[in-house]
């Protein structure tokens, strides 16, 4: 539903061959209208929705249809014939002066080809040109309408069914960055201007923890912390919450001047005068004049969705000429002019049926989510991560809480918060253990003022050496691909005594010692599980009368690897360590300084802390982890394994990068990301993983995302690959003519 702006798409179904009007269809079109009703109510009166917006999406589709398929069926109180909700009792009614419309929404790029290639058609024989495309970001909040007459603001309300919404006048005055009186000078007569109320993703994270933090229920999302925020009777609480807006169109109007005093023809002109009048408008939306660029402003802006001020479900596309669009004029809900391109769900609701907590390599405990398995942008996920005791109380989930769950980056998944509503009491709170559920040894700040509890077990504790094994064998450390998880699991926690006991005895392994390493797996009969469990050899084929048990590929693999790893250059050895906070860059960064494990383990904290990129914090963590005997003993007993200690310099390289920094995104076709830091590192550069002021070039190869946005809003030189190759081989000068 988000912003709430109803679909009224096209239906694929229109053509379709009839189909029987039975007595189930009837039932069902009757219980959908019921469901899509009940949903509406949660969300638009109550501020507390009840099923996701892509259950209610699904719902919504379903009844179009049906009332496709069926025109007959149609009910005078089909949410279809509507707009958004309802006005709210506790706020006096406002008839705004012209209808606040929905927008029509598509699913697909498809879909929004067929709508774009359709309604430029019709443009074009209106207007006798192509017509160019005012291309925003469609934000997750609540639609408001500003009044303003002869310059000063006289009412706001919320959208409500289009015709009619609340007032929420005083609500919106605490909202600094309304005005209450436009800047400069000519302002209509009157004139509203409509826009979207939100709370930017950091202060939804901040309420929800005061939220918490008061003994309340926290917020789903951060639009029905907006709406419900707009909507108190009392403003003062009002004024408490982080409320913004983004202005993004105009209803009614007298004549509109720009500041030459001639008439406004575009959304887009008008966009610049309200911001002249001090309105916030946003600084994301662009004007297009091709498929292909609405395309890409979509792909783009769907990469960095989660890095934005505001929450973001979709992009709005409008036909920029005012003339146009009242030409092309509104179907009985939608303008003809406009479509909002929604993209593939990443909110759903799923159960949360346990809480548990997992170790980390450097002892962190960190407690995770189980779930019901959900589809969610791509994937089934059933597991989420919660960081620590601290973001479970933030977040107000209980175990058994219905939750709403989205993959954040479209990768990671994310418990975003409980849906309230629908706890029914058997719901329990989380208890943070007090011992590690791997060794069983106490947990504790690893420092003071720390938040999170680390196992004090380090040494011994199977769960740690599990994931330093693993860490180790890493594509950011050794490289050791056929070294996985569940390969480093049964080498330290198997059935039986663990063959590593510390990372210290890596390098020593022989086929040999794998031999008698067993595992618990389900076991199946002709492939179907029996729920029973049985004991198999991990890293040996399972004997049988036929053949004798053996090395498996994997394990012979595993050999191979072992020994090429011995060979990688010192930077990854440091991170194979596990040295709290060392990763790669601060890795590469002591590696250039000093050249050898033996300088860096004999240099001082100050000596450490001058190097560029490493500074006091990380130089206090690598004199700590030296100083412990076990510690020490790994390093020991790797240079004895043949581990390679020390780097070779290569004297023809020029130092050409001296002093400079360098940020590489995107895709290079001659480098890998860590051979292109490599070469800029080798000739004195510093490569940086971000792109500030300080930033000398950026080299952008093809799939080049928010960076580049970055490099070329501040000003910095990029460069293509083969200016990389140039400012590699001669420096800044060498480049001079090719920077874009």
């Amino acid at each position: 539903m988000t912003e709430k702006e109803t679909a009224e798409t096209t239906p694929a179904h229109t053509s379709a061959p009839a189909v029987e009007l039975t007595e189930e269809l009837r039932e069902e079109y009757a219980q959908l209208i019921d469901s899509v009703r009940a949903a509406r109510a949660a969300y638009y009166d109550r501020d507390a929705p009840t099923i996701s917006d892509a259950d209610y999406d699904q719902l919504y589709r379903r009844l179009e249809e049906l009332e496709a398929l069926h025109p007959s069926i149609i009910a005078n109180d089909s949410p279809t014939q509507e707009v958004g909700g309802s006005a709210n009792e506790a706020f006096a009614p406002v008839q705004h002066l012209a209808r606040m419309y929905s927008l029509e929404d598509v699913f697909s790029l498809e879909e929004l080809s067929a709508w774009l290639a359709k309604t430029a058609e019709n443009a074009q024989t209106l207007a006798s040109h192509s017509p160019r495309w005012l291309t925003e970001l469609k934000i997750d909040g609540l639609a408001v309408n500003l009044l303003y007459r002869n310059g000063s603001l006289v009412r706001a309300a919320t959208r409500g069914d289009g015709t009619t919404g609340e007032d929420v006048t005083h609500n919106v005055l605490t909202i600094g960055t309304i005005p209450t009186r436009l800047a400069g000078e000519n302002h209509p007569e009157e004139i509203e201007i409509r826009g979207e109320v939100f709370i930017s993703s950091a202060d939804f994270l901040t309420l929800n923890e005061s939220m918490v933090a008061a003994g309340k229920a926290p917020f789903a999302n951060p639009r029905n912390a907006a709406a419900g925020s707009l909507r108190q009777k009392d403003a003062s609480i009002t004024a408490q919450r982080p409320l913004s807006m983004f202005v993004h169109g105009v209803g009614a109007r007298t004549q509109v001047l720009d500041a030459a005093g001639e008439p406004i023809t575009r959304q887009s002109q008008i966009y610049d005068l309200l911001a002249s009048w001090g309105l916030p408008v946003s600084p994301y939306s662009r004007v297009l004049d091709t498929r292909e660029e609405i395309l890409d402003y979509i792909a783009s802006y769907g990469e960095k969705r989660h890095s934005l001020v505001h929450e973001i479900d979709g992009i709005v596309i409008k036909i920029d000429d005012f003339a146009v669009q009242e030409q092309l004029g509104y179907t009985s809900r939608v303008p003809r002019w406009a479509v909002a391109y929604k993209y593939p769900p990443e909110e759903v609701n799923t159960k949360l049926l346990d809480i548990r907590v997992d170790v980390g390599r450097t002892g962190r405990v960190t407690p995770y989510a189980v779930m019901e398995p959900v589809f969610v942008s791509g994937s089934t996920v059933e597991r989420a991560t919660l960081h620590n005791q601290d973001v479970v109380k933030a977040k107000g989930v209980l175990i058994g809480d219905t939750v709403v769950l989205r993959k954040a980056g479209d990768i990671i998944p994310e418990i975003v918060g409980p849906v309230v509503a629908l706890r029914d009491g058997s719901e329990r709170e989380f208890v943070m253990p007090s011992t590690c559920p791997s060794c069983g040894s106490a947990l504790a700040p690893g420092k003071e003022g720390d938040v999170d509890l680390r196992c004090t077990n380090p040494a011994s504790c199977p769960a740690q050496l599990t994931e330093r094994i693993f860490y180790a064998a890493s594509r950011g450390a050794f490289d050791i691909e056929a070294l996985g998880f569940e390969a480093a699991k049964a080498l330290t926690s198997p059935v039986g005594e663990p063959v590593l006991t510390s990372e210290a005895q890596l390098f020593d392994l022989t086929p040999d010692m794998l031999e008698h390493v067993m595992v618990e797996r389900e076991k199946k009969v002709k492939g179907v599980p029996t729920g029973k469990l049985e004991q198999l050899p991990y890293f040996w084929t399972k004997a049988t009368k036929s053949r004798e048990s053996k090395p498996s590929k994997t394990t012979m693999n595993l050999m191979d690897q072992l020994q090429k790893a011995k060979s990688q250059p010192l930077w990854r050895v440091l991170v194979a360590l596990s040295i709290r906070h060392v990763g790669p860059t601060a890795a590469r960064a002591l590696a250039a300084a000093f050249g050898s494990m033996d300088a860096i383990r004999s240099a001082s904290r100050e000596d450490l802390a001058q190097v560029d990129g490493v500074g006091e914090t990380i130089a206090d963590s690598i004199r700590e982890w030296f100083s412990v005997d076990w510690h020490a003993e790994i390093v020991d007993a790797w240079a004895v394994a043949g581990v390679r200690m020390e780097d070779e310099v290569d004297e023809s390289l020029e130092r050409t990068l001296e002093g400079l920094t360098v940020v590489v995104t995107g895709t290079l076709s001659q480098f890998t990301r860590d051979s292109a830091k490599e070469a800029i590192i080798s000739r004195g550069g510093k490569a940086s993983g971000s792109v500030s002021k300080k930033t000398s070039f950026v080299v952008a190869g093809p799939a080049a995302g928010s960076k580049l946005d970055k490099a070329q809003a501040l000003g910095v030189p990029v460069l293509d690959e083969e200016g990389f190759a140039a400012l590699l081989a001669g420096g800044p000068a060498a480049v001079e003519s090719l920077i874009k």
